[in-house]
């Protein structure tokens, strides 16, 4: 059931405070010292702006479903669970299907395959990519959908934002020198402050643009490999120490670490694509609509895997 995950992080909080001050201050910049004084009376005005602020809508969609979706959470047992047997219920694992399945420690749980432990969150999140202080919740695999279209937006709200002020910054600069002389005293006390606000508004959205296409990027990369930025940094420290040792130890020790990589790289890519974004439409992959979760072995996890404990 849905339940708001929103953290009491302090970091996340106040980057939560940050996303949605640079999202209403940049909307009031474009607005009042972009769109109304270089295209006041046109039809530009009305398009631009209402381009501008459906961008702006669906970006502050994404992020509220990012930050208040379920990023995949393991639920925990009602009762402790005994955990002294574990060693000899591993030769069963093979036999029950529940290959992967492991214990946390912190959780005093079994978690299933590709799950993680949050440190911020303090649960074991289904496919963890990492904890995000910008929407102070994990990205997992619930809602990492969210979290990419909400750095998709940005992005085009922050190169959007970019043509405009600099569209609005020539015109501006042209009219100077074609203006009347009278007017110059009168714009001088104001023009500082529009400059001022161009200056700000243009850094914000070089900053959080570049920022946003690098781990957009990321994200697709993770999701086209399959492997988390966890899987990743293991997988490598595993390649790490199988160079150190021998030929022969080292295949037999990446057989026995790594059963789960070869079948990943196996999907096609878009099936990839389409266990992240839904199987609908790719039309549908832009909105922040609910998808059918992925069924790849299975969603609906239970506190236990099939053990007799």
């Amino acid at each position: 059931m849905a339940s708001v995950r929103c953290r009491r992080d302090p970091c996340g909080v106040i980057c939560l405070i940050l996303t949605y001050f640079s999202v209403f201050y940049a909307d009031y910049v474009v607005i009042q010292y972009v769109l109304i004084p270089a295209y006041s009376g046109s039809v530009w005005c009305t398009l631009h702006g209402s381009v501008f602020n459906l961008i702006l809508l669906l970006l502050l969609a994404c992020h509220s479903k990012a930050v208040f979706s379920d990023p995949g959470m393991v639920p925990l047992p009602d009762t402790a669970i005994d955990f002294s047997d574990l060693r000899s219920q591993s030769s069963r694992m093979s036999e029950r299907g529940c290959e992967g399945w492991t214990v946390c420690s912190r959780c005093e749980t079994y978690r299933p395959p590709r799950a993680h432990h949050c440190r911020v969150c303090q649960r074991c999140i289904r496919r963890m990519d990492h904890h995000c202080p910008w929407i102070n919740n994990c990205v997992g695999e619930l809602n990492q959908k969210y979290f990419i279209q909400f750095l998709f937006y940005t992005g085009m709200a922050s190169l959007y934002s970019m043509v405009l002020v600099v569209t609005a910054w020539v015109w501006r600069i042209r009219n100077e020198r074609e203006g009347d002389a009278d007017k110059e005293g009168e714009e001088v006390p104001s023009k500082h402050l529009i400059v001022a606000h161009y200056i700000i508004l243009l850094v914000e959205s070089v900053l959080f643009g570049v920022f946003v296409m690098v781990i957009f990027y990321d994200q697709l990369v993770s999701i086209i490999t399959d492997e988390t930025p966890i899987e990743q940094m293991r997988n490598r420290l595993t390649v790490i120490k199988d160079r150190g040792s021998s030929s022969s130890s080292s295949s037999a020790s990446l057989s026995l670490r790594l059963p789960h990589q070869l079948s990943h790289t196996r999907k096609p890519k878009l099936a990839l694509l389409r266990e992240v974004f839904g199987r609908g439409s790719i039309f549908c992959w832009l909105l922040p609509l609910h998808s059918s979760p992925p069924s790849v072995s299975g969603i609906t996890y239970s506190a236990l895997p099939d053990y007799d404990v």
